[in-house]
């Protein structure tokens, strides 16, 4: 867990705690384990090798750090290295870009209340849907430069036959996020989904097709923090909700905050001894298939962090809690107010997608094998219909977190 954290000081700090143990002691504070030894080699995802962690000084480099999307709506911070990470994909990992967007849902487990796909412009955690489940990663492209689509060969075309002209690749994305992404789909289909994994309606009308993916392409908007998907009403930035800081949390590193807490009466979040709101009990108890998001995001960052430890490096924490910090809260709190506003449109557009005809799978295009299977890796054919590419292989798929 210690290569992730809330900004870069902090891993930055454990990167130099590291480099600065003796070799004895750094296998226990690296944490080593089946996939990631500090004495093997790993290379850069590119084929460069890198420096066994094991030889390295009090003074080496630390890794590049990105933005992470721990968990749904949850931007944190990482080592993006491959000698720090269990279960790394590097055909993910070698795809991320300025344009390219990652899906995550849960394909072969129940879903629970809220949204059945969450999208992030930034590298996913294994877990990042609902801190449970794992691997089920769909990227928008299969190349950095988003000149591939990850799309079945034939399926725009099908539909552009139908439509009388062919949406491309974000088109058909925001489509399937406009059904999948807000918070009816989950109730009208309850039943249906006990059989584990989303099933995407497609609908036959040019007319409804378009109306949705333009309202899916909002939702990735503040999904994705304004980073993709800008258009003529859709700026670089989350739209103000509101949301505002009533009182600010204290940056006194004796005043961290320990715990926070939700005043019903009042609609208000008490982190430390700042506040904030008004915050309605909807966006306070929004939720992703049992992860709270909310609740969590401020878990996470309690002087005392939530879920697992894995190392002694875990207990290095931020000393202060920042004005940017307050920021990204009241960000989250106002692309959920947002999310719950679009709500009755989103709802009413599935409506109008499953009263009318729609295409059954027998009238698309099967994936070859090769689409199935993520850049660079061995072909295996499959029988499952998927739009997307499917890596099947994973490792585990619980971190164990008290979401």
């Amino acid at each position: 867990m210690w290569p992730i954290g809330e900004n870069k000081d902090v891993l930055e700090k454990r990167w130099e705690r590291l480099c600065q143990t003796k070799v004895e002691q750094r296998k226990t504070h690296f944490k080593e384990s089946r996939d990631r030894k500090i004495a093997r080699q790993y290379d850069n995802f590119a084929g460069k090798p890198l420096d066994k962690l094991s030889d390295l000084t009090g003074k080496a480099p630390a890794p590049v750090v990105e933005h992470y999307c721990y968990r749904s709506f949850d931007r944190q911070y990482a080592f993006i290295d491959n000698r720090l990470g269990d279960y790394l994909r590097p055909p993910l990992v070698n795809v991320r870009g300025e344009k390219n967007l990652f899906f995550a849902a849960l394909m072969t487990k129940m879903l629970g209340v809220g949204a059945a796909m969450v999208a992030t412009p930034d590298l996913p955690d294994l877990d990042v849907f609902c801190g449970r489940g794992g691997k089920d990663v769909i990227p928008l492209y299969r190349d950095a430069a988003a000149t591939e689509a990850n799309v079945t060969a034939g399926l725009l075309d099908a539909l552009g036959a139908e439509y009388g002209t062919t949406p491309d690749a974000e088109d058909l994305a925001a489509y399937v996020y406009a059904l999948l992404g807000g918070q009816s789909y989950t109730r009208r289909f309850w039943n249906e989904l006990e059989t584990p994994g989303p099933r995407v309606p497609l609908t036959k009308d040019g007319k409804t097709f378009v109306e949705a993916a333009a309202l899916g392409r909002k939702l990735i908007w503040l999904h994705t923090y304004a980073e993709r998907f800008r258009g003529t009403d859709r700026g670089d930035e989350v739209p103000q909700g509101k949301a505002t800081t009533i009182k600010g949390v204290s940056a006194d590193p004796a005043h961290y905050p320990v715990e926070y807490a939700y005043d019903e009466a009042k609609r208000e979040i008490v982190v430390g001894d700042g506040r904030f709101g008004p915050v309605s009990p909807q966006v306070w108890e929004f939720e992703v298939s049992g992860l709270k998001v909310v609740q969590s995001w401020l878990g996470y960052r309690m002087k005392k962090r939530a879920g697992k430890k894995s190392s002694p490096l875990d207990e290095i924490r931020p000393e202060r809690w920042t004005a940017r910090m307050s920021d990204e809260l009241l960000e989250l709190l106002w692309v959920l107010e947002a999310t719950l506003a679009m709500e009755p449109e989103l709802e009413k557009v599935l409506d109008k997608v499953v009263a009318g005809a729609c295409f059954a799978a027998a009238d698309l295009p099967t994936p070859a094998p090769e689409e199935r299977k993520a850049p660079g890796k061995a072909v295996v054919a499959g029988d499952q219909l998927d739009m997307f590419a499917d890596d099947d292989d994973g490792g585990e798929d619980d971190d164990g977190d008290d979401d």
